[in-house]
């Protein structure tokens, strides 16, 4: 009898057995943390979310970027030890950060912007809102500023007293990682494809840097997009006097991984995928990939369909925010600075 080895077979058999190989590492490691609720600071800083509204609106009027920024500090954050604010720590003689790992050192900026709100709480509610809460209310607040979605968001995270380089370096998909391993990566934290896909339309905000979609329009941009097309051609070349074959100094510019609308949060980001126009390897593996059947088919959906699309990312957004560090509520604490862990 012949064996089906067609590539949905192979996706689908090897989709199964990490998802079951991640379902038994969570459940060996489930610890019971505490819930997070709606209300937790209904008593204790009532305003919090008036305050941190405020300082976003004052960050994305004076540079729309800020709205990319605070989303992305949400995410590296949470992929690594939890949502436990840990991403904000600076290295210290004793303790080592996350931010010059190789998967932030050069995209993860707003510290600054987190700092302005940690600062406005301190005057409003001095010692109660963890910094861990501030990014994820942030995150929420900055989608919604630049024409996005609005979900709830549960609080209650306290800030860890450590950081983790290793996960950071580890943990984070990087811009030319393969559809199966970016998959994994996201199976680890708890989240599904289908999380992955929408996760990935926060792209439509995102800036990327030349050394990270340098491989891919020199690459294969030409054979997923349409050579005959003179829009796809003006774009590709338009990409490439952005970012020259070689050259060190060109690495650090920059272009919108959404070329049709970069500081406004829609759907088009799945459309240019469709196109075969995605500026990361990262980004056009979900479309172009042999194994990608099921993240085909999502980008298809999302890109015809704006409130599908929203509504996912909504519920998407809120699990990534629930994935928790149980360390963080034993031995946890609410800094005073988020840069340091309180003396």
């Amino acid at each position: 009898m012949a064996i089906d080895s067609s590539p949905s077979l192979v996706y689908g058999l090897m989709l199964l057995l990490l998802s079951a190989f991640f379902a038994l590492s969570q459940s060996l490691y489930d610890t019971g943390d505490p819930s997070l609720t709606l209300d937790y600071y209904a008593k204790t800083c009532p305003n919090v979310l008036q305050v941190v509204r405020k300082e976003m609106e004052c960050a994305v009027l004076s540079d729309p970027r800020n709205a990319a920024f605070a989303v992305r500090l949400h995410f590296h954050d949470c992929f690594v030890q939890g949502c436990d604010g840990s991403i904000l720590l600076d290295d210290t003689i004793t303790l080592q950060g996350e931010k010059k790992a190789s998967t932030n050192i050069h995209s993860l900026k707003g510290y600054r912007m987190m700092d302005r709100i940690k600062n406005s709480l301190e005057s409003e509610c001095p010692g109660i809102v963890s910094c861990a809460d501030i990014l994820t209310i942030a995150a929420r607040d900055a989608v919604i500023l630049v024409g996005g979605p609005y979900w709830e968001v549960p609080l209650g995270r306290k800030d860890s007293t450590t950081a983790s380089y290793e996960l950071a370096n580890q943990n984070l998909p990087s811009a030319n990682e393969g559809l199966m391993s970016i998959i994994s990566k996201f199976l680890y934290q708890g989240l599904s494809v289908t999380d992955m896909v929408a996760l990935s339309g926060a792209h439509t905000i995102g800036m990327a840097r030349c050394k990270n979609f340098r491989e891919r329009i020199y690459g294969d941009f030409e054979a997923t997009s349409d050579a005959n097309n003179p829009i796809s051609k003006m774009y590709i070349e338009k990409l490439r006097s952005i970012c020259p074959p070689i050259g060190k100094d060109a690495e650090k510019n920059i272009t919108g991984m959404d070329n049709v609308t970069p500081e406004v949060f829609d759907n088009s980001y799945f459309q240019m995928l469709m196109r075969g126009e995605g500026v990361l390897n990262s980004d056009q593996e979900l479309y172009s990939s042999l194994l990608g059947m099921e993240t085909r088919a999502l980008v298809k959906k999302y890109a015809v369909d704006p409130l599908a699309f929203f509504q996912q990312f909504s519920d998407s957004m809120v699990k990534l925010g629930n994935i928790t560090n149980s360390d963080s509520f034993l031995s946890g604490e609410v800094r005073k600075n988020c840069r340091f862990i309180n003396t």
